[in-house]
């Protein structure tokens, strides 16, 4: 005792200074509470607790199942009864959670619409003994959400969330080239997937004829694979493979290479094609022009016949053209009784005249 005392006041290597300070009743009082709330803090947490490790959110394609963790464990201090309950939490803060599926009093209960809770249900047969784990049969999008999972037995109680994401996968892409496959111009190899939710993925790739041209330049988003000068070493079997998180399809197509035709004999080909058709359409015009002056004159001919013409006999139903054929008829029997008939007969000439409409 001597000696630690001196050590106190003297510098001493083989002894440690212990000095004893009295603590206020005050302040003995804020330790133990301290002490007291952390011990209660930890029997709570050792209690009830949800054990779950696995990530919270997971990203699933539209008709495939699901299971969403929650392993829990308890202690003897929890001799309330036990709660399970799984709801669907609200983005909206200010509505309440939906409740899906609930294990209570040792029975199972299913809310919620009747269409989100086909193939929803318990993974384990009895939730009690540790496992409430949620299993979905077949994914839809109307399923995408944060889903809670909350265990209580008085007085402990935990929950665990996860959130669900449902992803359409792609469809099978159309390989197709834009534009021509002439060598010595510009190639477009073309990728499209027409279903998928984004962000898709497309990479090109080469399975035959060598690798991918260098100077090639691959859009990922928009699936063109470019080639800016086509040669025949370019050619060969080409693939496109879409992708996305839950899922991924492919499509091929072969490139060809095309001889460009003969620019020169292209444009002689249409210059002479133009000639013979202003040719044809002279030739139209000329028959059209033609034949309107053949008919125009056919027109004039004939009333030029028509007014040389004599016009038909016609017989006389005036009065003044009976009279006189009464008169010559009575003249032409005097002249019979008169003068008897000789051998020579001589007939005047009958002349046209405009008047009567008959030759008199």
């Amino acid at each position: 005792g001597n000696v630690q005392k001196h050590c106190c006041n003297t510098t001493c290597l083989k002894w440690p200074c212990v000095r004893l300070t009295s603590l206020s009743p005050s302040s003995s009082f804020m330790i133990l509470t301290a002490l007291a709330m952390l011990f209660l803090k930890a029997n709570v947490t050792a209690a009830m607790k949800v054990t779950s490790s696995g990530p919270q959110t997971i990203q699933m394609a539209q008709g495939d199942p699901v299971n969403l963790d929650c392993t829990y464990t308890s202690s003897q201090a929890d001799i309330g009864e036990l709660d399970i309950e799984w709801s669907v939490v609200s983005p909206d803060t200010t509505k309440k959670d939906q409740m899906i599926i609930s294990y209570t009093g040792g029975r199972k209960y299913t809310h919620g619409d009747s269409d989100l809770m086909k193939g929803v249900d318990f993974t384990a047969t009895d939730p009690s003994q540790g496992d409430a784990s949620l299993s979905i049969a077949s994914l839809s999008v109307s399923h995408a959400g944060t889903y809670q999972c909350k265990v209580k037995k008085a007085p402990g109680v935990d929950s665990w969330k996860i959130s669900l994401i449902v992803m359409v996968r792609p469809s099978v892409p159309k390989c197709w080239v834009d534009g021509g496959e002439a060598v010595g111009e510009p190639a477009s190899l073309r990728c499209r997937s027409d279903e998928g939710t984004a962000p898709l993925m497309y990479s090109w790739r080469r399975e035959s004829g060598g690798p991918i041209p260098p100077d090639a330049i691959q859009n990922s988003v928009t699936g063109e694979l470019l080639i800016s000068n086509h040669s025949v070493s370019h050619s060969g079997v080409y693939s496109c493979e879409v992708s996305s998180a839950v899922g991924k399809e492919s499509c091929r197509l072969n490139l060809q290479a095309m001889k460009p035709p003969n620019r020169a004999g292209v444009i002689t080909g249409t210059v002479v094609g133009c000639l013979l058709l202003i040719m044809i359409l002279l030739i139209i015009i000329w028959l059209l022009i033609f034949k309107c002056n053949w008919n125009q004159h056919e027109k004039e001919f004939s009333n030029e016949i028509r007014e040389d013409a004599p016009a038909p006999e016609s017989r006389p139903t005036s009065r003044i053209s009976s009279f006189r054929s009464g008169v010559a008829y009575s003249q032409v029997g005097q002249t019979q009784n008169e003068h008897p008939p000789s051998t020579n007969t001589s007939y005047s000439t009958a002349k046209y005249d405009s008047r009567f409409g008959y030759a008199v």
